[in-house]
């Protein structure tokens, strides 16, 4: 069963027939007056037309990349140098692609300055505090239309009526939403990915508003409109135009059914697995995706257990990325960073299915926690006559193991009673005040962990506050 739709959807039907017919029809050069030539810039042209309808937008305003990263790389770079005299400020959300965040890096480094807007637990911005950060300075703004990690949907208009007062345009990325639901008002430049809505990989959208200031980071072209460099795919255009048009104009009845599928595992999964939370706006957030992380559980082995139970879905956790470090998405909301599981469901998937992956979670997830000890009753050690300092050595450990000792051990000390944890994995500074917030502890903060016997690493201090 494929659960991984926010990744990459599989190949609609009708972009399948729309490629094969336009490898036999749009094959020529769509730039040559020659009869093939001619054919394929009107497919082209069609398929222009077709996407500006959906998106809202001048089919002059768009343009194809090769990709929804390339988009937003571009449309970033493009728009901040354009807007080069108004100042060198970018603002964007703390949970956007990390297309975003690799451009700021680099215009940071640069010379330029960059501010993070932070997002509550449920991974939103808050439009004032996105607003007080747009100064005479900033040049540009950028904020995803619903999350990739969670589904959470962002107030897009909101801010962009904040941004239109202050004369500063607004990139919005909408790779998780384009087709799926409305695209939002009051965008400046907008970014979309064709693998996202069952289109071919490799075709990305780049929308710039008439009137924005925008200059191509890369050597001039004539392709495109000047913005994008390079000979275009048309058959893969088309292909993701007529998918992009077929999949909005189901959109409404198929929301609604994924919807539902989506809720039902909200709600089950938390009284199926115990030491589970759902993250994720629970109420303003996309129809197909579901994100939930589980206590103690190494992330890598449960998705691991799920594929060979013929399950594929995805995860933030820090240990199933190529880099080891924590989902910063994730960190940013302040959730549980290890043991994320993230379910999205693609156009028609079957009841069924969504009832055979509840039936065989608990197992799989008992199943990976079983080796831990954690089935097992509480310790007679937890008692109130324990003493009020425990240091708990976790150093050479990687989370989630800090976590697992934290709470093993936490009823040895009384509440009120402080439990230091000594690690040197950089996952435990976002996992234990995590953990906290959800067990009703109190995260005291961190100090060095010599200053507890320790020989390196960092001390993360909890109180007991619960029994």
């Amino acid at each position: 069963m494929y659960f991984d739709a926010a990744s990459t959807a599989p190949l609609h039907p009708v972009a399948r027939q729309a490629l094969t017919a336009a490898l036999d029809e749009g094959w020529a050069d769509p730039a040559r007056l020659y009869r093939s030539g001619r054919q394929a810039r009107m497919l082209l042209d069609a398929a222009r037309e077709t996407v500006a309808a959906v998106l809202g937008a001048r089919a002059d305003e768009i343009a194809f990349t090769a990709s929804g990263t390339q988009a937003v790389q571009l449309g970033l770079l493009g728009a901040l140098a354009g807007n080069r005299r108004r100042g060198g400020r970018l603002v964007h959300s703390a949970v956007e692609h990390s297309s975003v965040l690799h451009v700021a890096e680099r215009h940071s480094a640069g010379g330029g300055e960059v501010s993070v807007v932070p997002v509550d637990r449920g991974g939103r911005v808050d439009p004032a505090a996105f607003g007080a950060l747009l100064r005479p300075d900033t040049a540009l703004a950028a904020l995803q239309s619903a999350n990739h990690e969670v589904g959470t949907v962002q107030p897009v208009g909101e801010v962009a009526e904040l941004c239109a007062a202050a004369g500063v345009p607004l990139l919005v990325d909408a790779a998780q939403s384009a087709g799926r639901v409305d695209v939002p008002a009051g965008w400046s430049l907008l970014t979309a990915s064709a693998h996202k809505w069952g289109g071919p990989p490799g075709v990305g959208v780049l929308a710039v508003r008439k009137g924005v200031r925008y200059s191509s980071p890369l050597p001039a072209d004539e392709r495109e409109g000047g913005r994008v460099p390079g000979y275009v795919n048309v058959p893969a255009i088309v292909a993701a135009a007529a998918s992009l048009r077929a999949v909005r104009a189901g959109a409404e009845q198929e929301n609604a059914r994924l919807h539902a599928l989506v809720e039902r595992i909200r709600a089950r999964v938390p009284q199926l697995v115990p030491e589970v939370e759902v993250v994720g706006d629970p109420v303003r957030r996309l129809p197909h995706i579901v994100t939930f992380s589980c206590l103690y559980v190494d992330g890598e082995v449960l998705l691991t257990e799920l594929d060979r139970a013929g399950f594929a879905v995805s995860s933030g956790s820090s240990c199933t990325s190529s880099t080891l470090t924590p989902s910063h998405v994730l960190a940013a909301m302040g959730v549980l960073t290890e043991g994320n599981v993230r379910v999205s469901l693609p156009y028609g998937t079957a009841e069924a299915d969504v009832e055979r992956f509840l039936a065989v979670l608990p197992d799989l997830v008992a199943g990976v926690r079983a080796p831990l000890g954690l089935d097992l009753p509480a310790p007679a050690a937890a008692t109130e006559e324990g003493s009020a300092l425990l240091v708990v050595d976790a150093l050479g450990k990687r989370c989630p193991l800090p976590v697992i000792e934290l709470a093993k051990r936490i009823g040895e000390v009384p509440q009120g009673g402080t439990v230091a944890v000594l690690a040197d994995d950089e996952a435990a500074r976002l996992d234990i005040p995590a953990w906290c917030e959800m067990r009703g502890h109190e995260y005291a903060g961190e100090a060095p962990a010599a200053d507890y016997g320790g020989d390196r690493g960092s001390a993360y201090l909890v109180i007991r506050r619960t029994t």
